[in-house]
């Protein structure tokens, strides 16, 4: 019988031993409550630690970073154009005590994160145009084209603030708020950004003119350009073919100038030859069988055959 009372009497002193013991590692901070009132300080550097049984309760919070991944939201910039905006965050609980009277637990926490960061997100977008958003610096745009810096300037407008200064401006609106909750807000950023379907078909339409329009002047310059080319091409053929006419006349001329030197040189030595051999080919030439010449027979034009009848 003895034993029996020390057992249970063992096993109750190791069961409200084991219901006074709670542990903290290094991920976690706790909070500790007597029904449900916040005891003493919030417990944040790991080890073991004591309460009373049934009556204290441990409350864990992490004490690593936490995600916050807002749902994307229909936002009217400051020119009306609507686009989706999809955001996410980064926080942590850097004091437990506040944000456990404050927001309770984590679900509590990312319904308050909702709240002050899509409120703010909002605020921030619709009091800057979109391309403040879009765009982080004035860095000239590759557009696959020449005059790149021209025709950036000429298609997007300067910025003077930039999508980064936004995030930090939403950031610094934020964080004195979630303060408050007992909470750091450690980063934000913009996830996504998109047009809404009415103002995509906008835009869509916009970049197919302008392209048709770049397109155009392409042509436009090629042509000019092949009527250059073509222009130059046909003075170059007419330059060569007017100094291959000249050099050609030039030979000719010399060829003839030669060829006559050579005649001469060759009828002076026997001109009655050269006069009866120019003679016969008139001969030929002016008369045939059929042709009837009256002439004198004193004529000079008929004497060599006046010699070949004697």
């Amino acid at each position: 019988m003895k034993l029996k009372v020390l057992i249970i009497v063992l096993a109750v002193i190791l069961f409200v031993l084991f219901q006074s013991v709670y542990i903290v590692d290094e991920t976690q901070q706790v909070v500790l409550t007597q029904f449900g009132k916040v005891i003493g300080e919030a417990k944040t550097k790991p080890g073991i630690y004591f309460k009373i049984p049934v009556i204290q309760k441990p409350n864990y919070f992490a004490k690593n970073l936490l995600e916050w991944d807002g749902d994307p939201g229909e936002i009217p910039t400051q020119d009306k154009t609507y686009i989706w905006v999809d955001a996410f965050a980064r926080w942590k609980i850097v004091d437990p005590l506040r944000f456990f009277k404050t927001v309770y637990n984590e679900t509590g926490a990312q319904s308050r994160l909702d709240d002050i960061l899509d409120s703010e997100i909002r605020n921030k977008i619709t009091s800057y145009p979109l391309i403040e958003t879009v765009r982080k610096s004035n860095r000239p745009l590759d557009f696959g084209i020449e005059k790149k810096t021209e025709d950036a300037s000429r298609v997007l407008d300067i910025i003077n603030t930039g999508r980064n200064k936004i995030v930090q401006g939403i950031i610094e609106q934020a964080r004195p708020k979630l303060a408050d909750l007992g909470i750091e807000l450690v980063d934000l950023k913009i996830k996504r950004l998109n047009y809404t379907e009415q103002v995509q078909n906008s835009v869509f339409s916009r970049m197919i003119a302008e392209r048709k329009q770049i397109a155009e002047k392409f042509r436009s310059e090629g042509q000019g350009e092949a009527r250059k080319i073509e222009g130059d091409q046909e003075r170059e053929l007419k330059r060569i073919t007017s100094e291959a006419y000249k050099t050609a006349q030039e030979i000719m001329g010399k060829a003839d100038a030669e060829a006559t030197k050579i005649y001469a040189e060759a009828y002076t030595k026997d001109p009655d030859f050269y006069s009866f051999i120019k003679s016969l080919d008139v001969y030929k030439t002016s008369m045939d069988k059929e042709s009837t010449v009256v002439l004198s027979t004193d004529s000079e034009f008929l004497k060599y055959l006046k010699g070949a009848e004697r």
